[in-house]
């Protein structure tokens, strides 16, 4: 069997460097959701570089936004893209002259050390960390020094209202000193210790919501390095594809030149050969194009070239029950954790408003030197012991109560619906691994007959029995089932990453779902 002609360039070399792609003409999309970032995912979704065709709408686009949609409708600074942080990255390194070979483990590595979500989230950690350690400051002691010297005349009449015998009712002028530390210490405030505790678990919050971004970071890294392989794919197989109808074309060419075919053939096959091309182009361009949306989404240097480096074979995964998925997600995602902090978070502060009626205590004391000049000062030294009760605070307090109280009744139900969430997302998952494995099967059967029946359709044209007309149609068929085979791998693929990324663990497992290693 000559493969050259047939689309594809030798099955066994198709299998393993096509394998790991995917495209969903329907536009599938990946629900998956995030705490994070108005809790949000990101998937990466692949259209065929002929016909491309919207995103879903009610997907994750608003994350990850369509890379293969908004580069092809030329819109590189489109707002939606350009707001998005998970497509983007800050740019570290030095420029190489040269292709640098990215493999799909350093593709990950780089888009979590310079994602631009990932950096905003650890941005986000230690602003929760300052918060934190202000809520503390209110329970800590707080001590200030001041120094101070100053010339002073007193009227000793207009102050004091008396007047003084034998002494001018004017002194001074004279100069005083005077150097002290002042001291203030809460011994109890239950309003500062629950927003203490409630500033706790808003940071531990913000670690887990960072470690839900780089849940999502391997996700969009990952599937956007599979859309570089269903690219270069899509290359392959075009230029295969027009090998195929350049051979056409000579060989309509010379059976017209032996009087066994006519014009119409060799026109026929011009144009085939022509829309190849045509093809060819926008695989190509839709590569090059595609290659820039992971280059900024891992932060490479602006205009540094790269060669991926893994091929992903077909691996089946087989993974555990569905319930026990299920259970280990809830464990597992670091969006249900920092979501339950939340929670937690909201219980305390809603304990801290109630402690607004609570009397508190607190101690203030001062000890410095007074004197005219400093060689001259004495010690001084103050101390006092508040109680502050709350009597009538003109209804505030039951004011911050009913807004606690919403607050959190809000954060349960995010919960709620987050677990909800997490369980639906489990169940696409194992739903779509199922499917697509399905669809590669079905996929690669119908190459082999699309591939056979353009061999007979040849030999029959090069036997004179029927025009090219047959060969033509069964070129575009074997053209579609291509698309298709490397569609359905693509999904596959995409599949295992979401099944990851559903059950929590896409940083630490990635390569054992989507390589198998």
């Amino acid at each position: 069997m000559d493969k050259t002609t047939t689309g594809l360039k030798g099955e066994s070399k198709f299998l393993w460097r096509r394998s790991g792609i995917r495209y969903k003409p329907w536009n599938k999309a990946l629900l998956i959701s995030s705490s994070l970032l108005g809790g949000a995912g990101a998937f990466a979704q692949y259209n065929a570089p002929a016909t491309p065709a919207p995103y879903n709408p009610i997907a994750l686009a608003e994350v990850t936004g369509s890379p293969r949609t908004a580069v092809q409708s030329g819109q590189n600074n489109d707002h939606t893209l350009s707001q998005n942080p998970y497509l983007g990255g800050v740019p570290q390194g030095q420029l190489s002259a040269t292709p640098v070979e990215l493999s799909l483990d350093s593709a990950v590595a780089l888009g979590l050390k310079q994602n631009l979500a990932g950096v905003l989230a650890s941005d986000a950690v230690t602003d929760a960390r300052g918060q934190r350690w202000q809520a503390l400051s209110e329970l800590l002691p707080h001590v200030i020094t001041d120094t101070g010297f100053g010339a002073h005349q007193v009227n000793v009449k207009a102050a004091f209202g008396l007047t003084i015998p034998r002494e001018p009712p004017i002194i001074g002028p004279f100069g005083y000193f005077d150097s002290r530390a002042y001291l203030t210490q809460s011994v109890f405030d239950w309003t500062s210790i629950e927003r203490s505790r409630s500033s706790q678990a808003r940071l531990k919050s913000a670690e887990f919501s960072s470690k839900d971004a780089r849940e999502i970071i391997v996700l969009v890294i990952v599937s956007n390095y599979l859309l570089v392989i269903a690219d270069q794919s899509e290359v392959e197989s075009a230029t295969s594809q027009r090998d195929t109808a350049k051979a056409l074309f000579q060989q309509a060419s010379d059976q017209k030149s032996a009087g066994l075919a006519s014009a119409v053939d060799v026109l026929r096959s011009q144009v085939q050969l022509q829309s190849r091309e045509q093809k060819l182009i926008v695989a190509q361009n839709n590569l090059a194009k595609q290659k820039l949306v992971l280059a900024r989404a891992i932060g490479l240097p602006l205009g540094q070239k790269f060669e991926i480096t893994t091929q992903i074979p077909f691996q089946e995964l087989t993974p555990s029950s569905l319930d026990e998925a299920i259970q280990s997600a809830y464990k597992a995602r670091p969006d249900f954790q920092s979501q339950a902090n939340q929670v937690g978070s909201a219980e305390l502060e809603r304990k801290a408003v109630s402690a607004e009626r609570y009397p508190s205590l607190g101690v203030e004391t001062d000890y410095g030197l007074s004197g005219v000049n400093p060689g001259s000062s004495h010690g001084t030294v103050d101390a006092a012991a508040t109680l502050r009760i709350p009597v009538f605070q003109g209804g505030r307090v039951h004011g911050d109560i009913l807004r606690a109280d919403a607050s959190l009744t809000r954060e349960k139900q995010r919960l709620e619906d987050l677990q909800a969430s997490i369980d639906q997302e489990v169940r696409d998952s194992y739903l779509d691994l199922d499917a697509a494995a399905q669809e590669v099967a079905v996929e690669k059967s119908a190459v082999t007959l699309a591939t056979q029946n353009l061999e007979q359709s040849r030999d029959r044209f090069t036997a004179g029995v029927t025009d090219n007309i047959e060969v033509v149609q069964a070129q575009d068929a074997l053209a579609i089932t291509t698309d298709a085979y490397i569609a359905s791998l693509y999904s596959y693929n995409l599949s295992k990453i979401a099944l990851a990324r559903s059950t929590g663990v896409a940083e630490s497992r990635f390569a054992e779902y989507v390589e198998g290693k």
